[in-house]
This record gives C-alpha cells, sequence and structure tokens, in this order.
C-alpha cells in the first residue's frame, strides 16, 4: 500500500512534518510519503519557498505590540538571477504566538511589522510577494501594514496620529499619497470572510485575539470607520470581497493599498508542490491539523486535500488534535479520528502529543488499513 501523509501543523504542539513522521513510523509497513502542507498560516512560506528553490532571509520588525521580534521570509530568484520571488508569512512579524505570554491587546496591536517585512522584500528587488496572513494577533483593517508603507494619518484639525491602531478612531483623513513601486503581491489565505458584520473579523475571530463581549461592537464601529474613509479616499469597495476579514482584516488592508489579489492558500502551496500530481500515485491519503470543524470547509489545508483526494477516487482520512462537528465531515472524508476523546483531554494531547498521536494510529490502524484492503 502506498500512503501519502500530507498533514498540517497542529498549532502549539507539531509542525506538519512531526505529525506526518509519527504517522510515518507507525504504518512503517506500507510505502509512506511525508508532504506537510498550508494554507497561508504557519508553514506556508516555508513550503512554497523550499518548493522554489529559496533561501532564507533573516530580519528584525515591529512584532504586534511594537517590540523588536526577529523574523525573515524566503527569497527565491528566478532562473536568470534577477527579479524572484519573497514568500512572507504574516503570523512571524504580527502573529498571535509572538504575544502568548505578553497581555493581549486588540486595541494596539498592529500589522506594522507585517509591512516592514514587504519594504524590506521590496527592496530586493522581486517581481513578486507572496504573503500567507494566518494566524494573526491583530484586528486593525491592516492600518498598521499601511503605515509601514508611507501612507499618513491625520484628524479632523489636520494633525498627523502616528499611533495608529490605537487612535485609529480618531482618524478623519488618510493620505496615501507616498507611493511605493511595491511588487504584485498575492495573499494566501484560508478564510473567505467579509471585513465586517456578523460573519467579519472582529466578530468570528475577535475573542482569541482578547476582545471581549463586551467590547465586540466598539471594535466593529472602528473597522467600519476605517473602511469607510479607506474607500472614500481611495475609490474603492473591498469590504466585502471574500477574505477582506481574513488576520483581523488585513486582507482588506491589502486590496485596499497594494492592490493585492487574494487567493486560496493551500492552492497557492498546492500548485507549488505539484501536490495533485504527486498524489494521482498513491492508495491512501492522510491529512489532519490541530482542531477540525465547520470553519475546516472554508478552506483549510486538509479539506483542500480532501477534496483533491475525492476528485482523484482516492480514500483519504483525517486525524486531529481535536474535531467538532463531526457529522458535517462525513461527506469529504472517509475517517476522521480527533487526539481528544473519552480517554485523552486536551491537557494530556498537549503535554504529549506525540505519545498520544502515535496510540490513536496505533489503535485505528486496522480500520485504516481497511480503506484499500
Amino acid at each position: 500500500m502506498r500512503i501519502l501523509i500530507a498533514p498540517d501543523k497542529f498549532k502549539g504542539s507539531m509542525s506538519g512534518s512531526e505529525v506526518g513522521e509519527v504517522i510515518g513510523d507507525v504504518l512503517e509497513n506500507h510505502e509512506c510519503r511525508i508532504f506537510p502542507v498550508a494554507d497561508g498560516g504557519e508553514g506556508t512560506a516555508e513550503i512554497i519557498g523550499n518548493a522554489l528553490g529559496g533561501e532564507w532571509v533573516k530580519s528584525q520588525v515591529k512584532d504586534p505590540l511594537g517590540d523588536l521580534v526577529d523574523a525573515g521570509f524566503f527569497l527565491a530568484c528566478d532562473d536568470f538571477g534577477g527579479g524572484g520571488t519573497a514568500i512572507i508569512e504574516m503570523n512571524s512579524a504580527s502573529g498571535l504566538s509572538l504575544i502568548q505570554d505578553k497581555k493581549l491587546d486588540p486595541w494596539g496591536a498592529s500589522t506594522y511589522g507585517t509591512g516592514e517585512l514587504i519594504i524590506e522584500a521590496r527592496n530586493f528587488g522581486v517581481d513578486r510577494i507572496i504573503l500567507g496572513i494566518g494566524g494573526s494577533a491583530t484586528n486593525d483593517g491592516g492600518a498598521g501594514m499601511a503605515q509601514a508603507l508611507g501612507v499618513r494619518f491625520f484628524n479632523a484639525e489636520g494633525l498627523e496620529i502616528s499611533e495608529v491602531p490605537e487612535r485609529l478612531m480618531e482618524v478623519d483623513q488618510i493620505f496615501p499619497e507616498i507611493r511605493l513601486d511595491l511588487p504584485e503581491i498575492i495573499v494566501a489565505c484560508d478564510v473567505r470572510n467579509p471585513l465586517l458584520g456578523k460573519d467579519g473579523a472582529t466578530r468570528v475571530y475577535g475573542e482569541q485575539k482578547g476582545i471581549t463581549q463586551k467590547d465586540m461592537q466598539r471594535q466593529e464601529s472602528r473597522l467600519l470607520r476605517f473602511a469607510d474613509l479607506v474607500e472614500s479616499e481611495m475609490g474603492n469597495t473591498f469590504r466585502d470581497e471574500p477574505g477582506a476579514g481574513a488576520a483581523g482584516g488585513l486582507g482588506f488592508g491589502l486590496m485596499s493599498f497594494c492592490e493585492a489579489e487574494l487567493r486560496s492558500g493551500f492552492d497557492l502551496v498546492a500548485e507549488s508542490i505539484d501536490l495533485e500530481g504527486i498524489m494521482a500515485s498513491y492508495d491512501l491519503i492522510i491529512t489532519g491539523e490541530g482542531c477540525m470543524d465547520s470553519q475546516s470547509l472554508m478552506g483549510k489545508a486538509p479539506y483542500g486535500v480532501a477534496k483533491m483526494a475525492r476528485r482523484l477516487g482516492k480514500p483519504v482520512v483525517a486525524i486531529c488534535g481535536s474535531v467538532n462537528g463531526a457529522e458535517a465531515l462525513k461527506n469529504d472524508f472517509d475517517i476522521v479520528l480527533s487526539l481528544i476523546d473519552e480517554k485523552t483531554d486536551l491537557q494530556q494531547s498537549m503535554s504529549n502529543p506525540r505519545e498520544v498521536l502515535k496510540n490513536k494510529v496505533d489503535s485505528c490502524r486496522q480500520m485504516i488499513e481497511q480503506l484499500i484492503s
């Protein structure tokens, strides 16, 4: 039996490569190939960068709270040594993982560092930037990123406001006259949420970034005001575009200020590694992620893997840290396994994830193998 193991990361515990190694070790009596995937979040830059033959460029930028953090991006030159592509992950500069040991500050958390990475990549003379925007700590509509690119913000009295996004509600005018010669920017996005409303950035993702229920409407009003100003000054209307609400509205900011194109993060990754071509020669596909729920069906990597497997007529198994709403996943996966069950709780799963994953796969080995027996 030939098995392709194509998992995303188990956030907070194991990378996609580590997940694949554990599964492959248990199923060692079969021919297994490990091919980690991503959808715009952590791991996207490494996968695409390595596929393009890129090298890691170190950088130091501001994190979401304004402290310096080591970041960087992959730089891949074209075949003739010029131009090329930079592959950036916004979470390396503006991600939630950077402030987990600090106090969450949804009012002050900024995408400024992501803008700094865009500038640094531009300075290498690249023709294209691929920017993954999963895992953000921010809800600033991309205002911080825009400020780093040279956009200026003023209040009603004509005084410049430098404290963005803290004082975003005071902004009355936006001056984008400092236009950088930016390369083409393609955004790798894993969600299709609009900027505003019940399915928007604030209502869907705000709580994980520290937005309390009593502040939800104020945060929504801040993004609404910002969208009104941006669209008035720039003459565009991106607030309702799928993905505008990704990364706390960074999708909206990138479309508005950078003329960026939003694409499925999984599709970009799959194309870069020719996942479909590889998958065609395997008998069984195994994928997974840390938490699988209804959001997974909106463009997350395991769902992308499952759709591709279905097109090719391959059985597909999902192995996840936790599963919510398993019934909704039955049409897309032959088997869905969760590490958290009646015997194993979250704490146990997170404290020893490799052992828990090994035991789960081992206990379900026969069920998995019967899919193609």
